[in-house]
């Protein structure tokens, strides 16, 4: 994890100051280098925790999508669209979980052409142990209550939406922790 810089005053606040003065109040600017900075915390806390396991997010994130589909399998571009990254992406991380025996690559019998990513049972055990650790702290955000987490998953969503990820009809009627199977990416 990163060393905690320490300063004695808010280099964000202060930087939200100085650009009010220069071009005028931006509290959209505020809120981004936030959001950035927090991101860059985030990211190094849920690291420190996977990287042990060989995993970075992106992996974790592509072994629990495979746990949640009913056959622990899924088409590389599935797993590309319900993570929203590119197909390079995808077959880079598939790649290296491969390489670490926690997937392994079939032909799709649907698809001549097409691939599936399968879990293999080392990777539902490291899945499992690297999922405990992070709930265990929290996915980094112990300094939030459960409400709190709720509200940033609700003020992030407009963004979402404008952003094409999904239309708002389509949205889960509660937020995370609320419904008894969130997320549930079933394949």
């Amino acid at each position: 994890m990163a060393k905690p810089l320490a300063l004695d005053f808010d280099p964000i606040a202060r930087a939200d100051e100085l650009w009010a003065r220069r071009w005028g109040g931006a509290p959209s600017m505020a809120a981004i280098t936030s959001i950035m900075r927090a991101h860059q915390i985030l990211l190094s806390r849920v690291d420190a925790v996977l990287k042990p396991y060989g995993l970075t997010f992106a992996r974790y994130e592509a072994l629990v999508l495979l746990t949640f589909s009913r056959t622990g399998e899924l088409s590389l571009s599935k797993i590309g669209e319900r993570l929203m990254v590119h197909p390079t992406s995808v077959t880079n991380t598939v790649d290296r979980l491969e390489r670490a025996g926690l997937v392994a690559r079939r032909p799709n019998p649907l698809d001549g052409r097409g691939v599936l990513a399968a879990i293999t049972d080392r990777g539902r055990q490291v899945v499992e142990k690297a999922t405990h650790e992070l709930m265990a702290m929290e996915f980094g955000l112990e300094e939030y209550d459960a409400e709190q987490c709720r509200q940033v998953f609700e003020l992030l969503r407009p963004l979402r939406v404008a952003a094409g990820d999904f239309a708002p009809a389509q949205a889960p009627a509660q937020a995370p922790g609320q419904a008894a199977a969130h997320g549930s990416a079933q394949g």
